[in-house]
């Protein structure tokens, strides 16, 4: 079966998501979370004046 060039034209594909975007979006979330969790140990260590000294 061959098809013309208009026929061609008006193939529509489906959704391509790779594996390789699924891999940076959940270590993007991680990032962020990590940063949470580093920003709120920050603010709880200041808040009970436990900072070490330098």
């Amino acid at each position: 079966m061959e098809l013309n060039k208009e026929q061609l034209l008006s193939i529509n594909g489906g959704i391509n998501i790779s594996g390789n975007l699924i891999s940076s979006f959940v270590r993007g979330i991680n990032s962020i979370l990590e940063l949470g969790r580093s920003v709120g140990t920050a603010i709880r260590r200041i808040g009970s004046n436990n900072i070490c000294s330098l």
